[in-house]
């Protein structure tokens, strides 16, 4: 009987360390940030190009921008250019800026893109898998030899 009660106890004492094991989501969400990492991404929150505005859309879940720094040595944007994935394509968020083509080749659920002096990169809520990650890179290269160079 007293060995019960010893167990009980210890399991009452350590229910609450159970809120600190990370859930599966939590888990997926740092595989691919530190597989964003491990392939020259750099990962912060921030908001999507035209958050805020009249016409954006409400969504759900925090907006994670994977992005790539670049060495400009004085070529590229001088400001933030911004891109935004709309329902019949993407939207340039800043007047007088082409759609890249590269832009046309990234993964599904890439919510927009920008540029600016140090990087250029993607908005997006992590719904994919380390084969977005890396087109996503694949597309990000590409994007950064068209503007930077």
């Amino acid at each position: 009987m007293s060995y019960w009660i010893i167990l009980i106890v210890v399991a009452v004492a350590l229910a609450p360390l159970s809120h600190f094991v990370p859930s599966k989501a939590q888990r997926r969400v740092a595989r691919l940030r530190e597989y964003a990492a491990v392939n020259g991404l750099f990962v912060e929150f921030r908001d999507p190009p035209g958050h805020g505005s009249a016409n954006s859309q409400s969504r759900t879940g925090q907006t994670i921008y994977y992005g790539k720094r670049v060495r400009s040595k004085g070529k590229g944007p001088d400001a933030r250019v911004s891109w935004r994935a709309g329902s019949v394509g993407w939207i340039a968020q800043t007047r007088g800026v082409a759609i890249p083509a590269q832009l046309l080749e990234l993964p599904q659920g890439i919510l927009g893109a920008s540029a600016d002096p140090d990087s250029c990169g993607i908005y997006w809520q992590e719904s994919g898998d380390e084969t977005e990650i890396d087109k996503i890179c694949e597309v990000l290269d590409s994007l950064a030899d068209t503007l930077y160079s």
